[in-house]
């Protein structure tokens, strides 16, 4: 490999053993291979932890500014406007403490009772249930791939009078698609016509491999915009998940106010540490470098993976435009996603995602999720063991 950040001897084991959890190493039994969650094996940028330590070196922790530091808001919104072209201004924009979390205050800051949401399955979870943590009503619109694009020709028939909000996921997980202008004009032209609130969800924005560069709804225009709510993080980009590190950008003073009362950051209830916006500022002012060489990187990784999984029995996997997760159908193995993590982890000593209700929605059945974000070695290694499994225990 050609970028030495990323080889398998920078991969710390005996650390993730000890410090990777949401069903990755730190959670799963000696000998397992975790291709679950979407968390980088490799460690961050250097300049993320010189900036940290240097930080803490004089031994004062105080208080933030409620809204966060002024650099932080700055460094966001320059870099979402030179690198994407979304009009964001700075004084719209709240640091918080992770895009999951800020799901949940655009869900309850615009929702009530019996609203309906429409939200796109298979999905990240979190749409859901944010949105059920509101109040809201999930309307599940069936998202279908076709010519690489997730199909939206059905969408408008899902909007009711009831209908609020519809959240979009770009790029798309676990699809690994991304959105053209052309679709992301249909969604605006829907939420204008109906005045419906979108909740965008762009955490996964800097993991794009080219083929489909990336584009903002945002980027169609602040004034369009004024119903949008966006939410964007570092995890992903970077891999500094454990500080959790997002933030929450509008386009219209009068809810992002809204915004602000709800997340409870004046009261110190809510709100983001002072060091995780340290290392946010750090991504996004010396970082990129690392992130791209990590996306050069991860091309190597997706296309081998999805090679390898189309050629075993039973599975077909399209390749993704972005992220650093694979959705392979499994359809074809006679074993539904439950049975075959199960299977997988205690006789192949293997860990993936089930593509079952519970993570992504209905509309998963029949598939599973695998993460490909660790050293070409230890992937290999996870689907070696995969296929080897498959060809011993044919259906």
């Amino acid at each position: 490999m050609k970028n030495n950040i990323f080889d398998n001897k920078n991969v710390n084991l005996e650390v993730l053993k000890k410090r990777a959890y949401n069903y990755r190493w730190a959670e799963t039994e000696e000998g397992v291979i975790p291709l679950t969650a979407a968390d980088p094996d490799f460690p961050v940028a250097k300049e993320i932890v010189e900036n940290l330590t240097e930080y803490i070196k004089d031994g004062y922790f105080s208080y933030a500014p409620h809204t966060g530091l002024e650099s932080f808001k700055e460094s966001i919104a320059k870099s979402l406007n030179e690198r994407k072209n979304e009009h964001v201004s700075k004084e719209l924009v709240l640091p918080i403490d992770s895009v999951a979390r800020g799901m949940y205050i655009v869900a309850e800051t615009v929702l009530k009772e019996g609203d309906e949401v429409i939200i796109f399955d298979p999905v990240d979870y979190l749409f859901r249930e944010s949105t059920l943590a509101a109040g809201g009503v999930p309307v599940l619109f069936p998202a279908k791939l076709k010519d690489g694009y997730i199909d939206l020709s059905e969408l408008e028939s899902y909007i009711t009078r009831k209908t609020k909000m519809i959240c979009l996921c770009n790029p798309h997980n676990p699809l690994g698609a991304v959105y053209s202008e052309k679709d992301l004009d249909h969604i605006l032209s829907l939420s204008e016509k109906y005045d419906l609130w979108i909740m965008n969800d762009e955490i996964w924005s800097d993991i794009v491999f080219g083929e489909r560069p990336f584009k903002s709804i945002c980027s169609l225009g602040a004034d369009r915009n004024k119903k949008t709510l966006s939410v964007f993080g570092f995890s992903k980009g970077f891999g500094i998940a454990g500080l959790r590190a997002g933030c929450i950008y509008a386009h219209d003073t009068e809810i992002f106010n809204k915004i602000v009362k709800t997340s409870n950051v004046m009261t110190t209830a809510g709100g983001i540490s002072t060091l995780s916006q340290i290392a946010g500022i750090t991504c996004l002012d010396e970082c990129y470098y690392w992130t791209e060489q990590f996306i050069e990187y991860l091309k190597t990784n997706r296309d081998y993976a999805v090679d390898r999984l189309n050629n075993m029995p039973g599975i077909t996997c399209h390749k993704p435009f972005a992220t650093y997760l694979l959705f392979p159908n499994i359809e074809g193995t006679g074993f539904d996603s439950d049975e075959l993590k199960e299977r997988l982890l205690s006789e192949a000593k293997l860990a993936i995602v089930p593509g079952n209700e519970k993570f992504f929605g209905p509309g998963a059945k029949g598939h599973i999720r695998i993460c490909f974000s660790t050293s070409f070695e230890i992937l290999k290694e996870g689907l070696d063991r995969l296929e080897n499994w498959l060809k011993s225990n044919k259906k």
